[in-house]
């Protein structure tokens, strides 16, 4: 039998097959059609008290959402699994009859919905901040040698539970605790929920009366432990500032590593949310250097976007002053002279930096606490400007200097530009984020080797990296914003920029720079600059003196020697072979 016999028509078959199928969906389709139309064709009259609803309800307006600074407040701060509802008697959100969804109901929908949308987007990129931390366990691990590795990745690991039982039991109360009274700008409200009016209880110094009188915040008083603070707007705030302190705890590691003693580091991870929460809520909770702007005229008070100085420059300087107290590691320098001491693997350092990166989108573009607050887009390409620049800078620089292009130090140099754009990435031109990258790039490459000079060991580069450039994005802020972002910022409102409104009312005057007209925001950025180093230097000398006596800051000769897996960590970070004293 040939084959021509044996052939099979597939094109009727699938025809066949085609008109049965689209016969059998118009059909299902078609049903609920026919039976809606039946329904709908002739739609009853309103009734008599259904137009006289409707006339009563066009009259009523909903309530503003007015924070608290203006004497407003939600009818119900609870926003349980229920939902919130913002306007006198309209209930809770939920499903209704058409003829039951007044004004004031469908306002709180929509509220619902916005803060719905925001909590989940604060969630999520917190989660991205938090899988930084593996970012970080890789490029300290990586430029450490192999006999510290297991050491390095364990304090990377636990730094995270450790800071975070300590965020929960008193930094998020000093930190956080008046949140809600934090000076804000008019018409401001919460974007994660009404929530955070729980959060009103601080204290603060007052000078003067009446209108002369001046409230200088030093801490939060509510809080702590999450007493009482079970609603779904304190919940988001808490878990995404609470990753956001683990980045700071996590500096020192680096900067420490190779030598410092695990008890002491145990003590570190409970302690470091004192010193970070206290200047946290100085800029961020409605503090004093907040307040700079409305109490001295200091243009918005100071201002950090996403944590340049708060986050970064406060661990870089307390790694700094940890560096400087624990000493450089043996073999570091010979006769004076600083001596190379390389990682043992690079590929794991360039991964921990694309890690880096990516959670950086989260880090800088979640800090806008809203999902719904567009300029987020703005803050995702300042971000990836201030990064590639940096990385592209440093290496150029080496180049220029007769350097090779050390991959590690361009790692350093991406992450150079990430942290200083991480203060003004809201409020700058896309120019102005590649200037300011840019320059972060140079930075830590003339900074790592000058700490390298003064006889100060940093492993990994974390003082030049987080220090030094969170503090130059602290002060970038003040020279680059261009007035475009942050209306009213910390309560201020100015005449000479907001005497004529828009046709809206709405605030005009955004937070502005020295190039931008604005000279007292750069003053305003540089107390904040100056007193991290102070307080963080103060009390990062105090702690490490103080629990040097309590465990040894430092381990002995011969576990330094000989590394720190086994003798600290009674584990070998790569077991399948035995490391040379000197590997």
């Amino acid at each position: 039998m040939s084959m021509t016999h044996c052939s099979f028509n597939w094109g009727g078959l699938r025809l066949r097959r085609l008109s049965v199928a689209l016969f059998v969906l118009g059909a299902i389709v078609a049903t609920p059609l026919v039976a809606i139309s039946q329904e709908s064709e002739e739609p009853p009259a309103p009734s008599v008290e259904t137009e006289v609803a409707v006339e009563e309800t066009e009259v009523a307006s909903p309530t503003y959402l007015a924070p608290a600074a203006e004497g407003g407040a939600w009818p119900d701060a609870g926003g349980g699994a229920a939902g919130y509802w913002t306007t006198p008697g309209a209930g809770p959100v939920g499903d209704g009859a058409p003829a039951e969804m007044t004004p004031d109901k469908l306002y709180d929908r929509i509220s619902h919905n916005l803060f719905s949308i925001n909590v989940v987007w604060v969630i999520m990129a917190g989660c991205l901040v938090m899988f930084m931390q593996a970012g970080f366990m890789m490029v300290e691990t990586g430029l450490c040698r192999a006999k510290n590795s297991a050491h390095t990745s364990a304090m990377n690991l636990m730094i995270y539970p450790l800071g975070c039982l300590a965020f929960w039991a008193y930094g998020f109360g000093i930190g956080w605790g008046n949140w809600w009274n934090a000076p804000v700008a008019p018409g401001w409200y919460s974007p994660i929920g009404p929530g955070t009016v729980a959060l009103d209880s601080g204290f603060s110094i007052t000078t003067g009366e009446g209108d002369a009188a001046k409230s200088f915040g030093i801490c939060g008083t509510e809080g702590f432990f999450l007493s009482g603070m079970d609603d779904v707007s304190i919940m988001t705030l808490f878990f995404f500032m609470m990753v956001f302190m683990d980045t700071t705890a996590t500096i020192p590691t680096g900067t420490l590593a190779e030598r410092w003693a695990w008890k002491n580091f145990v003590l570190f991870g409970l302690w470091v949310a004192l010193p970070y929460c206290l200047y946290a809520h100085w800029v961020w909770g409605g503090g004093w250097l907040a307040q700079s702007g409305k109490n001295w005229g200091l243009g918005h008070g100071a201002v950090d976007f996403a944590g340049s100085g708060v986050v970064h420059s406060m661990g870089g300087i307390i790694a700094l002053v940890g560096g400087i107290i624990i000493g450089p590691r043996i073999g570091k320098y010979v006769d004076g002279k600083p001596r190379a001491i390389p990682g043992h693997n690079i590929p794991m350092v360039v991964a921990g930096t694309f890690v880096l990166a990516f959670g950086w989108f989260g880090f800088n573009a979640g800090s806008t606490l809203s999902g719904t607050d567009l300029r987020l887009a703005t803050v995702v390409v300042n971000t990836m400007l201030a990064s590639v620049a940096g990385a592209i800078s440093c290496m150029f620089y080496m180049m220029l200097r007769g350097l090779k292009p050390d991959p590690s130090m361009i790692c350093n140099g991406m992450l150079a530009g990430l942290v200083a754009v991480t203060a003004p990435c809201a409020f700058i031109d896309s120019w102005a984020a590649v200037v300011i990258g840019g320059i972060a790039g140079v930075l830590v490459v003339i900074s790592v080797f000058f700490w390298d000079r003064m006889g100060i060991d940093d492993p990994v580069g974390a003082i030049s990296v987080h220090g030094v450039n969170g503090l130059w994005g602290v002060l970038s802020l003040g020279l680059f914003a261009n007035g475009k972002y942050g209306m009213g910022w910390n309560g201020v409102v100015r005449e000479k920029w907001d005497s004529t409104l828009d046709s809206d009312g709405v605030l005009t005057d955004g937070v502005r720079g020295l190039f931008y007209g604005d000279s007292s925001q750069l003053m305003a950025q540089a107390l904040s600059a100056v007193t991290v180093v102070v307080f963080g230097g103060v009390m990062a000398y105090v702690w490490f003196k103080v629990s040097n006596l309590i465990t040894p800051l430092r381990v002995p000769h011969d576990v330094e020697v000989g590394g720190l897996d086994i003798p600290e960590m009674g584990a070998m970070g790569y077991p399948d072979f035995m490391p040379s004293p000197n590997a």
